[in-house]
C-alpha cells in the first residue's frame, strides 16, 4: 500500500461521511503511509480522529481489533464479484452487529442496546 492510495482512500470517503466527519475515527497501523505528515494533515484538515495503538501497545485498539476479527470470520466474501455487492455486505453486517449480534461482555446486549442502557444510568 502506498501512501498515495491511503490519501485517496480518505478524499474518496470525505463526501459519504461528510454529515459525520467530527466523530469519525479512522484506525489503521503504525504503516509509514498513516503516520506521514500528509496523510496526518489530511485528517486533521477534516476533522477526522486518526486512532492507531501505541508501539508495543495492541490494547489500544482492542475494541476494533476485535470487531474486525468478528467481522472477517462471520461474512463470506466468496461470489462476491462488484464492489456494490461488498459495501452492501458489510454494510448488512454492521447493521446486524450493532443491532441483533448480542454480545456477552454487554450484558448480552447488543452494541445499541448497550449504549442506550449506558446512557439511561
Amino acid at each position: 500500500m502506498s501512501k498515495e492510495l491511503a490519501l485517496a482512500t480518505i478524499d474518496g470517503g470525505l463526501e459519504t461521511i461528510k454529515d459525520n466527519k467530527y466523530s469519525t475515527i479512522i484506525h489503521s497501523d503504525r504503516g509509514s503511509q498513516f503516520t506521514s505528515k500528509a496523510y496526518k494533515d489530511l485528517l486533521l484538515t477534516n476533522g477526522l480522529t486518526q486512532s492507531m495503538s501505541a508501539p508495543a501497545s495492541p490494547g489500544d485498539n482492542a475494541v476494533i481489533e476485535s470487531f474486525f476479527g468478528h467481522l472477517k470470520d462471520e461474512i463470506n466474501l466468496k461470489g462476491i464479484k462488484t464492489i456494490e455487492q461488498v459495501v452492501a455486505t458489510i454494510d448488512n453486517y454492521m447493521y446486524y452487529y450493532n443491532n441483533e449480534r448480542r454480545q456477552w461482555n454487554k450484558n448480552r446486549m447488543t452494541p445499541v442496546e448497550y449504549r442506550k442502557f449506558l446512557m439511561a444510568s
